[in-house]
């Protein structure tokens, strides 16, 4: 994943923006915050792709960096970057990021047995380096064929310098019983209110139409 940046000039971000391009900013532990400016189109389609977990290579300031997203100021009407903020990766340095959970496949336990997929987690921080970051963590939920059956974070195959804080027995996804909407009975109906109703309609005919 590749994007070609340009050392921004005093040229005003509103004037950017409507030309096409993307003012932004990349920044590190040991590099100099340097503002810069994107093709807002190749922008939105490497961020599409690789949103915030995915190492990209950017180029056209000296030598290549490593970036990862590290933020994206939005229009509030648009909802169309405005800003994009990059953080430059020093070479042998872990980052922490929050990956997405994918979950695949289908369970025999929803499909046969009627059950309920429960996700409980969504997405997994962890540290790890850069070269083994993944851009998803894979759930394949069709191990689930049982009612009360789940998958734990012990269970996921994770990069091999990955380091979570969350404990291995955590419940990642799991099958639950489809819960019955109970149904109230209907109230009984109350005969002798409608016969007195009937009686007194019947009534007031009769001393409507009575001679006098």
């Amino acid at each position: 994943m590749q994007l070609t940046a340009q050392k921004r000039d005093h040229t005003k971000a509103r004037v950017l923006r409507k030309a096409g391009v993307l003012p932004a900013v990349v920044y590190g532990r040991k590099e100099v915050a340097t503002p810069i400016t994107l093709s807002y189109k190749e922008f939105e389609k490497v961020f599409h792709e690789a949103g915030e977990s995915q190492v990209i290579t950017l180029h056209g300031l000296g030598a290549d960096k490593e970036v990862l997203i590290h933020a994206v100021a939005v229009d509030p009407v648009s909802s169309k970057p405005i800003h994009a903020d990059f953080y430059a990766i020093e070479k042998g340095q872990t980052v922490t990021v929050s990956v997405p959970l994918q979950f695949e496949g289908i369970s025999p336990a929803v499909k046969d047995l009627g059950g309920v997929l429960v996700k409980v987690i969504r997405e997994l921080e962890m540290e790890v380096l850069p070269k083994e970051l993944p851009h998803e963590i894979a759930v394949d939920v069709s191990i689930l064929k049982n009612i009360g059956d789940q998958i734990h974070i012990k269970d996921l195959t994770l990069p091999q310098s990955a380091k979570i804080a969350i404990d291995g027995d955590e419940v990642v996804v799991m099958i639950a019983a489809a819960q019955e909407e109970e149904v109230e009975p209907a109230p009984p109906i109350d005969l002798s209110a409608i016969e007195v109703h009937e009686r007194g309609k019947k009534e007031d005919t009769e001393s409507a139409v009575a001679p006098e």
